[in-house]
């Protein structure tokens, strides 16, 4: 056991996520982890969290989470009632008020019992992660009674690997990707589901600052950029906005596979002009000035999906309860990370290296909305980045007609087949009304981009409509 989120909830001392300066075995190497102790009258009893069965852990996890919704997932508050109080003292205390065992018993009625509690979640250090990433030292998972070991993946291409491989029980993905790896483009061909997607918005065109007087794409020919993954809406995006523009993305520029955490040592090389990547590389590039602002995604199609959660078939039919409590820890973490008061708490838990090893103020500039652009201004735009879970089946059905229109799947597509078969938008649907969220009713919706609405009952007829594509 590795994170500190399984910790005593009533030691003042400990904390239970891993904020900056948090002194755990992960984020400062060498240090030992401290001793826990599931005995409510005994809150520092010396317990080692390695030793929990899954019983225990989930008793742990449901008395975490009381705690933690008391104090408003609050860390610091906790801490400082709990060293007011005393630890004894605050237990007694809420048993005198809440009923725990009644909710441990109740709670593991409702989930079943887990095949595995101890799960493996790959994630790229990105902010589009954030509720993967946020949802271990903020305690989203243990709250279901799981122990999920969050590890940070170099790309894309690996993510795709390691889960195809079984390394990883789940990933974060790129929404494109499970529709890829299901259709065997670009790898062996495997079903994989995507219950959730993971943000909203989120990306940006982001241009060398030598290139401030080409602002119009016409200006553009011969540029380099960079996405990336192929299978990727950074990909398509930046096809949709070059093609609008009359630019032929595969004859007028090139376009690159660069791992985000690479984009900006090679923007500021020379090897690239510019990149459609996502966050916080945008604003890390105006942070370190060498890019600038071109345009953020949300202008291309304001809503647009852009990283998932995602696993095999596979693992959700053989660990229907374990994938059931992930799920649920996965949708309660967007939603938290969806509420805009959330953000500066949360930019402060995910930025130490084992996250995504960024500055508090560039992250926060990204999920506040409130950010320099590289050319002298300071923008508001509050939902730069959102995060909602709902995989609307339209969403994939898009995405499937800019896979066949630029030429990565051929021959006929049943979109709405692959789409439904992928994108788990009524389970979802249904499961977040359970959990008191609200919910689409409908999975399938018009779409704008760039002006121009995308009706995902005329798919095919979409694909062939483009001026400049492979078909």
């Amino acid at each position: 056991m590795t994170t500190k989120s399984l910790g005593n909830p009533f030691d003042g001392d400990q904390s239970l996520i891993h904020a900056k300066t948090c002194g755990c075995p992960e984020c400062q190497p060498g240090q030992d982890m401290p001793s826990v102790s599931l005995n409510l009258r005994q809150p520092a009893a010396s317990a080692s969290a390695a030793a929990l069965d899954s019983e225990a852990m989930m008793d742990r996890a449901i008395e975490s989470a009381v705690v933690r919704s008391v104090f408003g997932h609050n860390d610091h508050s906790r801490r400082s009632f709990m060293k007011m109080m005393g630890a004894g003292t605050a237990a007694a205390l809420l048993g005198s008020v809440f009923p725990m065992e009644k909710a441990k018993a109740a709670v593991k009625e409702s989930l079943g019992k887990l095949e595995k509690t101890k799960l493996n979640v790959g994630f790229v250090p990105i902010t589009c992660a954030t509720p993967i990433i946020m949802a271990a030292p903020m305690g989203f998972y243990e709250r279901y009674g799981l122990d999920v070991t969050v590890t940070k993946t170099a790309g894309w291409a690996v993510a795709r690997d390691k889960s195809l491989a079984g390394e990883y029980d789940a990933s974060h993905m790129l929404t494109p990707m499970p529709l890829a790896m299901t259709m065997g483009a670009g790898s062996t061909p495997e079903p994989f589901i995507m219950p959730a997607v993971e943000n909203i918005n989120g990306q940006a065109i982001v241009l060398h600052v030598d290139h401030m007087d080409k602002r119009d794409p016409k200006q553009w020919k011969g540029f380099k950029f960079g996405v990336p993954f192929e299978y990727s809406m950074h990909n398509f995006l930046l096809r949709y906005y070059l093609a609008e523009n009359g630019i032929d993305p595969d004859k007028d520029v090139q376009i690159r596979v660069v791992p985000p955490p690479e984009m900006v040592a090679n923007l500021r090389a020379g090897n690239l002009d510019g990149y459609l990547s996502p966050d916080p590389f945008n604003q890390r590039a105006v942070w370190e000035k060498v890019g600038f602002i071109h345009m953020l995604t949300k202008d291309i199609w304001d809503g647009h999906p852009c990283c998932a959660f995602a696993c095999s078939q596979k693992f959700a039919s053989q660990n229907p309860n374990t994938y059931g409590a992930l799920l649920r820890a996965i949708i309660d973490a967007t939603q938290y990370s969806n509420d805009p008061d959330n953000r500066r708490e949360i930019a402060e838990v995910i930025a130490p290296r084992n996250y995504l090893n960024q500055p508090v103020p560039v992250i926060q500039q990204v999920l506040t909305g409130r950010y320099a652009d590289g050319l002298g201004e300071v923008k508001d735009v509050p939902d730069r980045i959102d995060f909602d879970p709902f995989p609307w089946h339209s969403m994939g059905v898009w995405i499937l007609t800019q896979m066949k229109r630029w030429g990565y799947i051929e021959g006929d597509v049943d979109y709405k087949g692959i789409a439904e078969q992928v994108y788990l938008a009524g389970e979802t649907g249904k499961l977040m009304r359970e959990m008191g969220y609200d919910a689409p009713e409908t999975t399938y919706k018009n779409h704008t981009i760039m002006g121009k609405t995308f009706d995902p009952e005329k798919a095919e007829e979409y694909a062939r409509s483009f001026a400049i594509g492979r078909l």
